[in-house]
């Protein structure tokens, strides 16, 4: 099968826990909104159809066949099992959804860092409303993120090195993304705390190194992070 991707054009965001999947499986997918000429505006068209079964809200979306999926989470259990980036029992893929849904959470904390107040306002109208939310998340709620699945890594057996044991998982790349998002966002804060997180680490640069995805990594594909995407780096909040 042919997978069409739909997500905005120039940001990595929520759109990449995606791609990640895709292209670390070498599955056969068509990223639609950056195709040349007419690709957003094909986007756009089929998000304001009328004739979808089931609308996405908004981007990402997944097109498989005649599926159209939406919510990260959610194409990622719907990928999971047919690109065989989570076993196939249920146990372990609800078990694989729920970690996906608690870094959901916590990239939709890191995104309220710098968008306190309203996803609608500019960054410059919340400043002060930021810095103050982005000092909690620096101080207090990065770490338990962390501790919580550098706790899960060391629950596994020994010598696996993944999330969900021996074998890569869709939430381990998407736990690369994290903290290679968060390394772009609070670099001075994230150098205090990695010597504390040497199961993450070592997920994050394992992952890294498988080699469809560390093509990728180097390749155009790849959108660098930037100051409109989920993780954004702003000096003044890296407490």
């Amino acid at each position: 099968m042919r997978y069409e991707l739909y997500y905005w054009p120039e940001i990595q965001g929520r759109g990449e826990f995606v791609r990640l999947a895709l292209e670390d499986s070498g599955a056969d997918y068509v990223d639609v909104a950056r195709l040349p000429k007419r690709g957003m505006a094909a986007m756009m068209r089929f998000m304001e159809s009328r004739s979808v079964e089931h609308p996405p809200f908004a981007p990402p979306f997944l097109k498989a066949g005649k599926l159209v999926i939406a919510q990260t989470a959610n194409i990622l259990l719907y990928l999971g099992p047919r690109l065989r980036l989570v076993p196939r029992n249920e146990a372990t893929r609800l078990w694989a959804h729920q970690l996906q849904l608690t870094i959901a959470d916590w990239v939709g904390e890191v995104h309220d860092t710098h968008h306190p107040i309203s996803g609608g306002l500019y960054y410059e109208d919340q400043k002060r409303e930021a810095k103050r939310r982005a000092g909690e998340f620096t101080a207090e709620r990065l770490s338990k993120f962390l501790d919580y699945f550098e706790g899960i890594l060391k629950l596994a057996p020994k010598g696996s090195g993944y999330l969900l044991g021996k074998s890569v998982s869709y939430v381990d790349l998407s736990m690369f993304q994290t903290i290679a998002g968060l390394r772009y966002a609070f670099p001075r804060r994230m150098a205090m705390l990695e010597p504390k997180y040497p199961r993450i680490v070592a997920l994050h640069d394992r992952v890294a190194a498988r080699p469809r995805l560390a093509a990728y990594l180097s390749s155009p594909r790849r959108l660098a992070f930037n100051q409109e995407g989920i993780f954004r780096h702003y000096p003044e909040l890296d407490g």
